[in-house]
């Protein structure tokens, strides 16, 4: 009901009280989050009288009563009564009657709700609908959500920046190392540069074997490491050396995850591939404002690691000929993504150069689609997807809507819920 009363749901221009009085709802007020009314600040004219105050909603009339309303003094600013059921009328403490209104509401609304926050299993619970939405209609609500993804994520690389002072390069490095996490690792990645800190490793980001070695190090992943090995021996003795020398203290665990990943994934190599982008001057940190377009953003992380790890996906690990030595196209694309956009969009935001966000924009638009579960399963359910900036959306509607069960909040939800909201 609350709902329904907050949108607007209801069909007719006018609605009469129980009194008979005409009632126009003029402004439905501000929902109330805490306690109190309902609605603050509602605007109603009833009959030929305009009034403004708070709105209590109750399925029944009597619940004003049962909760108590009629002996606390925040409720006596309310100007309108809205029910599902008129079982009794309320009064004020001075005996004059509250107005009240009957919006019941339709039982195949609640269906609807029911039906739509089911559990999310193949494909999404409103999906038998969406080929009946208009394509403006769509492109609207997609747009919105790939802006709402998009300034959350350079939030985090402002929340980054300024975390170092405004060292932009670094909040790069921690975002890079979030992003090789690709989900699964994310969180113990950023972990991980966040307990080395990139000025220690570029104080030695001449060398390779230093900058893998103070990172495998931290990782915790040379405490398994065998020591048969010639390259792994190398590695403990550089980074007591390093640890030594500055100070560093390996974090107790990251919580890596290793199960159910593809050998390409395991984090081993994805820390390898972060040694090679930081060691040799850390192209994709000090170049990321420059790029231009998604060629030049590509160009940041078109590396590959060491030799050791040419045909390796863990330390110690035995050679196999299926390893690819660089990153995938869709890698470098969620590199970018991730990365990239974010810090372009952010930057352009501080300090007031908005053609860096228009820029982020652009790459997006000119990267293809992500090729994952979310996106099938809404293309399949006929929502167009040409872009990485509607596949950003699509991911935005999956993971903080359709997964939260907020179809209330969706406007895909909300078109579908507002057919047939009341009774009439």
């Amino acid at each position: 009901m609350q709902y329904v009363w907050q949108h607007r749901l209801w069909p007719a221009a006018h609605m009469t009280a129980v009194s008979g009085e005409r009632i126009d709802i003029i402004d439905p007020g501000l929902l109330n989050t805490g306690s109190g009314p309902d609605f603050f600040n509602a605007k109603i004219r009833i009959g030929d009288r305009m009034w403004a105050g708070n709105v209590e909603i109750h399925v029944r009339a009597s619940d004003w009563l049962r909760h108590g309303h009629n002996t606390d003094s925040a409720y006596d600013s309310v100007i309108l009564h809205v029910v599902g059921t008129d079982d009794t009328r309320i009064n004020r403490p001075d005996g004059r009657e509250i107005p009240q209104l009957v919006m019941a509401c339709d039982p195949s609304f609640r269906k609807h709700y029911d039906d739509l926050v089911c559990r999310y299993a193949d494909g999404p619970s409103c999906a038998p609908y969406l080929p009946a939405f208009s394509s403006l209609h769509v492109a609207d609500w997609l747009s919105a959500l790939a802006f709402e993804r998009l300034y959350r994520k350079s939030s985090l690389a402002t929340a980054l920046a300024d975390r170092f002072e405004g060292d932009w390069t670094a909040a790069v490095y921690v975002l890079l190392a979030r992003a090789l996490g690709f989900g699964t690792n994310a969180e113990p990645f950023e972990r991980l540069a966040l307990s080395l800190p990139l000025r220690v490793l570029m104080k030695h980001g001449d060398s390779t074997l230093a900058v893998e070695a103070m990172l495998f190090g931290q990782s915790g992943f040379l405490d398994e490491a065998p020591s048969s090995d010639p390259y792994c021996a190398r590695l403990k003795e550089e980074y007591a050396f390093m640890s030594a020398k500055f100070g560093l203290q390996a974090p107790p665990s990251l919580g890596w995850k290793t199960g159910r990943i593809r050998p390409q994934n395991l984090p081993h190599r994805r820390i390898a591939l972060l040694a090679a982008m930081i060691s040799g001057g850390f192209r994709a940190g000090y170049g990321v404002l420059d790029v231009k377009d998604a060629a030049s953003a590509r160009a940041l992380f078109d590396t590959a690691p060491s030799d050791y790890w040419r045909r390796r996906y863990s330390l110690g690990g035995t050679q196999d000929s299926r390893v690819s030595r660089t990153l995938s196209n869709a890698s470098i694309a969620s590199l970018i993504i991730n990365v990239v956009v974010p810090v372009l969009s952010a930057y352009g935001n501080r300090y007031g150069q908005p053609e860096l966000h228009e820029r982020a924009i652009d790459i997006l638009t000119a990267l293809p689609p992500e090729n994952n579960s979310v996106v099938r399963a809404f293309t399949e359910a006929s929502v167009e997807c040409r872009d990485a900036f509607s596949s950003q959306a699509l991911i935005e509607l999956r993971r903080n809507y359709c997964d939260l069960r907020k179809c209330l909040y969706c406007r895909f939800g909300h078109r579908i819920l507002s057919r047939k909201a009341i009774l009439q």
